[in-house]
């Protein structure tokens, strides 16, 4: 049995369907609220809560392989039920900043996940993604409206992931060997900046999108607001702040891993460009 948490997210939805397309077994999707979600024919939906462990129970009774998006709990025990339920393998989603900024707070606090993942006598596999390229949603509102998509660092081009590619990784690791105690950093398979991927909104919708860049106080004003000045920063950083070789360089391990190259950003504008209209 394999559990997929975050299961009605980008990831966790491109997951499950990918896995039953497969065949890969019995399959559950977590989610909070049962009665609202549609999954694939053959995957049970299974209610519970990051916010309460305790409530994981039934879920993970009978999982043997789980794929976890951390940090929406505490993820120390969370892992800790997941080991007593008797899974033996976690698939984790942490963040290339572990690798490109360690220093940064939300990389940090990847990091002790990823230890805690470590130590807890599971099998592991770490993902490191990138910037996702559904970031770009926080826009929809304003392309739908017909205004100015506003951003700062309209330059800065980061090999931004669509998360259909973490899915597919996710599903090798889940189901294929020689993937247990490896960590993957995944990319895109090309840098594209706020302005490149508004462009290519533009190009889907067949219509003009203004863009404008905005100062980094500005956009921290606006950040800050909804995930505090310390994420705000960190955001900033990693998205034209503070960039590094790193964090610029485009690494061809979705294609490494699945067989099959990773998607462009404009890939995932077209798949996408009705939250847009």
């Amino acid at each position: 049995m394999i559990l997929v948490t975050g299961a009605t997210g980008n990831i966790g939805t491109a997951l499950l369907k990918e896995l039953h397309a497969h065949g890969a077994g019995p399959l559950r999707g977590l989610t909070r609220d049962a009665s609202r979600v549609t999954f694939p024919d053959g995957v049970q939906a299974v209610e519970g809560d990051f916010a309460e462990p305790a409530s994981l129970k039934p879920a993970l009774e009978g999982v043997r392989s789980m794929f976890l998006v951390s940090r929406l709990g505490p993820d120390a025990d969370i892992l800790e039920a997941a080991r007593q339920a008797g899974v033996e393998h976690v698939v984790l989603v942490s963040s290339i900043t572990v690798l490109t900024h360690p220093h940064l707070g939300p990389a940090g606090e990847n990091l002790v996940v990823e230890e805690l993942l470590g130590a807890s006598g599971m099998a592991w596999t770490i993902l490191r993604p990138t910037q996702f390229a559904s970031n770009a949603l926080m826009w929809a509102a304003s392309v739908r409206g017909h205004e100015t998509v506003r951003a700062p660092y309209a330059e800065t081009a980061l090999p931004t992931i669509h998360p259909a590619d973490i899915a597919s990784v996710a599903r090798v690791a889940l189901t294929e060997p020689g993937h247990r105690g490896r960590a993957y950093a995944l990319t895109g398979p090309e840098p594209v900046s706020a302005r490149g991927q508004t462009e290519a909104i533009a190009a889907v919708l067949g219509r003009e999108v203004p863009f404008a860049e905005i100062s980094r106080e500005e956009a921290h004003a606006q950040m800050a607001a909804v995930f505090g000045a310390e994420a705000a920063d960190a955001v900033l950083d990693v998205t034209g702040g503070d960039v590094n070789d790193e964090l610029l360089r485009v690494r061809d391990t979705v294609a490494q891993v699945t067989g099959t190259p990773a998607r462009p950003f404009r890939q995932w504008a077209s798949e996408n460009a009705d939250a847009f209209r």
